[in-house]
């Protein structure tokens, strides 16, 4: 089978039936055969419907169990429907949009659906930044400016790790702090950057100690320059991801469920040089394969 479409006409001759949308998940899930999710035994029985039993030790697995698609009720026809709409949109997608696309009779299950792609397109384990990279947070959400450091009521401090490159800006990624305190930012930034990198950062006291955990802090201080010039790649990001929250949540954000956008936000932003759907569409599919699976009951409230 082939690894992915290359066009929506290609999507749905790919994925005309359950059984083809199943075949395409075992391809992604076990390239070298089914072995058992319990045993490890490559000795099973395939039952249909990507259900096998293992002959040691008896146990059935699916090809969905301990992932994204796991409890759903839906077919797996429309999940990869909503995945191709997803890739295919450069801009964003609200839960409405989706619902529409699909035809959902629940606002509700396409929030949802939404919630747990984003929450896929997060691989985990997933590389660190490194090299050199540029440091800095940004207040989002709430109507009044905040307090650096204690940041402010209605708003969250997000800290950006954003690769310098000689071609401009590298891979980004991104995570919601409590505050910008040593500890905290000490902490974030040991799980986004390679240890042995290059962090330039503006004067803030709390990244004073990065050169002790094993990086090389280059503060970057010039009374006569804007600090969004001298870290101008960290600054651009966080213009960048503003104007997309803007444009696709039209400034309606819950902190609950500002990370679910921060990683939606950094999928798009370190493919947007791809220019094959196909090939997001078969990353997010193989994502989605990876992460254990989430009750609804588990994601935040709905709006925002």
């Amino acid at each position: 089978m082939k690894n992915y479409p290359e066009d929506a006409d290609e999507f749905m001759n790919m994925f005309s039936s359950e059984e083809a949308c199943l075949d395409y998940l075992e391809m992604i899930r076990w390239p070298h055969g089914y072995r058992c999710l319990r045993c490890s035994d490559k000795n099973a029985l395939k039952l249909g419907r990507g259900l096998y039993r293992c002959q040691s030790c008896k146990y059935e697995g699916s090809v969905i169990v301990d992932t994204l698609f796991q409890d759903t009720h839906k077919p797996l026809r429309l999940w990869f429907q909503a995945i191709w709409y997803v890739v295919s949109q450069r801009n964003g997608v609200s839960a409405l949009g989706l619902q529409q696309a699909l035809g959902l009779g629940s606002y509700h299950t396409a929030w949802e659906w939404l919630h747990k792609l984003r929450r896929a397109m997060v691989r985990p384990g997933r590389d660190k930044v490194s090299g050199m990279v540029e440091i800095n947070e940004t207040m989002i959400g709430g109507e009044k400016s905040g307090k650096r450091g204690r940041g402010a009521e209605g708003k969250t401090l997000v800290l950006i790790a954003a690769e310098k490159t000689q071609w401009g800006i590298g891979r980004i990624r991104m995570a919601p702090i409590s505050d910008a305190s040593s500890d905290v930012l000490a902490n974030t930034i040991q799980q986004m950057v390679e240890i042995g990198s290059t962090i330039r950062t503006d004067g803030w006291a709390g990244y004073n100690g990065l050169n002790k955990l094993g990086y090389t802090h280059v503060p970057m201080v010039n009374p006569n320059v804007k600090d969004e010039d001298l870290i101008e790649h960290a600054h651009l990001v966080a213009a960048l991801l503003k104007r997309w929250l803007l444009g696709t949540l039209h400034g309606a954000i819950n902190p609950k469920n500002l990370p679910y956008y921060l990683d939606e936000f950094t999928f798009r932003f370190n493919r947007r040089t791809s220019n094959s759907r196909g090939k997001l569409f078969y990353r997010l599919i193989q994502q989605a394969l990876e992460i254990d699976p989430v009750p609804a009951k588990l994601l935040a409230v709905v709006n925002g």
